[in-house]
């Protein structure tokens, strides 16, 4: 699998390779004009790179979600934006912020050594993982495929880790190692990672900064607005944000509803909770619902509730 997987990626570096030329020395990465092509469907503002910028307003509300209220997204043509299996810094604290993506790939000279002395030539520094960190912005996730090798040691240590908490204050994705989680753990930021190390980060090198990337069974791109929480993480294409958001509304509101009504203690289960055959209890959830959310809120969900569901439930994802 990993030869196969190696194979693929460098097929896809000589092929982007053949159609834009390097950028801050990296071997890869996507020029402006391919950062809008790859992310065209976004509504929203852009870095000065092209990178989707989803406004601040908007990362807040999607910190009160939770990753079965986004599960939506595979509806929507997109069922491959979830990972989990990872080990948690902060189980309790959603992490929420866009995607800042390293590509890391196992060390060769032949093609490592050329990229160092491409920036050599031009004055610039050593390419590492650091010339990606010193890219983070605030509201920021960086979000790095190690491919999942814990051999190639911790890809940050307690000093990398607090830079990554003080520049973006949100916290990183690491589909590798980190080190010093002692110190690490103190700090109380978001981080998902797949095991902690005592070795520094060796034996690899830069192949992308700001590229589309994998991460456990998800692809990812640059801008994606990344979800974390007790369970594992998700990445939302900027343009599904707000559908997202709207939805999940909605699943409180209804839970909110269920909850008031096995208060009540006068109904079974399946009386209340998913799709409910009593008229006079679908009334009462609607007319509820439409109180809660407002009046316009209500009518675009009675139409996505023709499309897609049964107009008396919540959207349908995971049991909850």
């Amino acid at each position: 699998m990993f030869k196969k997987r190696l194979a693929g990626t460098f097929a896809g570096l000589a092929a982007v390779l053949t159609i834009a030329p390097p950028v801050h020395g990296q071997i890869v990465t996507l020029s402006r004009e391919q950062m809008i092509k790859y992310t065209a469907q976004n509504p929203y503002e852009r870095f000065p790179d092209g990178r989707p910028k989803v406004p601040d307003a908007l990362l807040e509300k999607v910190k009160g979600m939770s990753a079965e209220e986004v599960i939506a997204i595979a509806r929507r043509g997109f069922p491959n934006q979830y990972a989990d299996g990872f080990r948690i810094l902060s189980p309790g604290k959603p992490m929420v912020g866009r995607a800042m993506t390293l590509q890391l790939m196992p060390s060769r000279p032949d093609v490592g050594d050329v990229d160092q002395a491409e920036r050599r030539a031009k004055g610039q520094g050593r390419l590492s993982h650091q010339t990606a960190l010193d890219m983070l912005q605030l509201n920021d996730v960086f979000v790095v495929d190690a491919f999942g090798n814990l051999n190639a040691g911790g890809i940050v240590g307690d000093n990398l880790a607090y830079y990554v908490w003080k520049t973006t204050k949100a916290g990183f994705v690491i589909d590798g190692a980190i080190r010093d989680l002692t110190g690490i753990a103190t700090f109380g930021m978001g981080g998902y990672y797949r095991g902690a190390v005592p070795p520094a980060i060796n034996n690899v090198m830069v192949t992308g900064i700001n590229v589309p990337v994998r991460i456990g069974h998800t692809t990812v791109l640059p801008g994606d607005v990344v979800l974390g929480d007790r369970e594992g993480v998700y990445f939302i294409p900027p343009h599904l944000v707000q559908e997202i958001l709207d939805e999940a509304e909605i699943t409180h509101v209804h839970d909110e509803w269920t909850k008031r009504k096995f208060d009540e203690g006068k109904y079974k289960s399946s009386e209340i909770y998913g799709r409910p055959s009593d008229p006079a209890l679908i009334k009462e959830y609607e007319a509820y619902l439409k109180q809660k959310i407002g009046p316009a809120a209500y009518e675009g969900y009675q139409r996505r509730s023709q499309q897609q569901r049964p107009p008396q439930g919540p959207p349908q994802g995971r049991p909850r």
